[in-house]
């Protein structure tokens, strides 16, 4: 297939946007509705390959891309955005190292818009760690593997045909902390799930606990050497996530600015005629906001950008992009509730669902607080997991 510009890309999206996932964000939101009807928009439009490499019959494109149309599709759901970019970034781990046997049963599939993935890494007992699993891989007689383990707020839970998986070998031959990802099919053996997380925000991504009750790892489903799991951890999977996270949480942000400009070029009082729009404080305070998220975009976008040509300063601007605009997010949304006054603090409105939206990007690992420290000791030129 012929490539698609990143300008037609984000055109598509757009009009996704404007037809499906904006007209559909209150019914995700308020139902808990995974957005199937996003998802399978951005397949049929061929973007679900968006980080499939050209020689699979993808897009080929890196985090700039996968920023800029989350952050289209956050404007409108950033529950649709974060189930796009979990799949977005699972497709990058499968790329990275894939044999040829993964590109035939993963990656093609992904750019045909035939087949969704998604990550199970995080753990009820791991915390914002999601890097050291206790899944275990047991090596079976004859080569493979039996998977046992429970993963937590795996999104696209149930929906996505497949999974990367982290695990740790019990083998006692190998060294300690030897973890390794597998790609799990949905339809595996041994494969279950709890029942649906419902949270305050982010409503629509079908985050589940995931069972695996022995459930066989061929070695084909290995990614890369067995034990390289850490080297997928911070050269994908972290950037790709973040990249993902920045874009849905900067859509968040614009939106609350649009909310809070409309509202105040809309609105004029009774005793006057006299308009919030003529207000000195009101302005100030509307051009502050703005400037906040623009401030974020910068920093998110040129991340990006040295990430994608391998810059030398991509860890820390990627770490202080994602936790900039977590910042900028959750302040957006509520310094638009002030400047839009008492008729958008209700149940039910597009500020109300973007204000519990946002509260989310602190508490997904890596955590600002954690993106903070990481971007200290990068800085300073130590290990990032360092104690």
């Amino acid at each position: 297939m012929a490539v698609i510009c990143l300008d037609e890309i984000l055109q598509r999206v757009h009009a996704i946007c404007a037809k499906t996932t904006g007209p559909q964000a209150e019914a995700v939101d308020r139902d808990a509705l995974w957005p199937a009807e996003t998802i399978h928009a951005l397949q049929q439009q061929k973007i679900a390959g968006l980080t499939v490499p050209e020689e699979s019959g993808g897009l080929g494109h890196g985090m700039l891309a996968l920023i800029k149309v989350c952050e289209l599709l956050g404007r409108e759901s950033p529950s649709a955005a974060l189930c796009f970019g979990m799949h977005c970034v699972g497709a990058a781990v499968i790329s990275a190292k894939a044999t040829p046997e993964q590109k035939t049963r993963y990656l093609e599939p992904i750019a045909r818009g035939e087949h969704l993935t998604s990550l199970a890494l995080s753990e009820p007992g791991s915390g914002i760690q999601f890097w050291f699993p206790e899944a275990k891989l047991v090596p079976e007689m004859g080569g493979g593997f039996r998977l046992h383990g429970v993963k937590a707020f795996v999104t696209n839970g149930g929906h996505a045909d497949s999974y990367v998986v982290s695990a740790y070998a019990t083998d006692p031959t190998v060294t300690p902390q030897h973890f390794s990802c597998a790609v799990v099919s949905n339809d595996a053996e041994g494969l279950s799930w709890g029942p649906r997380w419902s949270g305050t925000g982010m409503r629509g991504n079908s985050s589940c606990e995931m069972k695996l009750g022995g459930l066989r790892i061929a070695p084909t489903d290995l990614l890369g050497k067995e034990g390289d799991q850490i080297w997928y951890v911070f050269n994908v999977i972290t950037p790709f996530f973040i990249a993902a996270m920045t874009g849905t949480y900067l859509g968040a942000a614009s939106a609350a600015v649009d909310l809070a400009r409309s509202r105040i070029a809309e609105r004029t009082y009774s005793h006057g005629g006299a308009a919030p729009a003529h207000s000195p404080v009101v302005l100030h305070r509307l051009g502050t906001l703005w400037a906040s998220v623009e401030r974020s975009r910068c920093l998110a976008y040129e991340a990006a950008r040295n990430a994608d040509c391998g810059g030398t300063k991509s860890l820390e601007l990627l770490f202080s992009a994602k936790a900039e605009v977590g910042d900028c997010a959750v302040a957006a949304a509520g310094e638009a509730m002030m400047l839009c006054g008492g008729r958008d603090y209700r149940t039910g409105g597009a500020l109300e669902r973007n204000i519990r939206d946002v509260q989310a990007v602190h508490l997904m690992s890596p955590t600002t607080d954690l993106l903070r420290i990481w971007t200290g000791r990068a800085l300073l030129g130590l290990p990032i997991l360092g104690d």
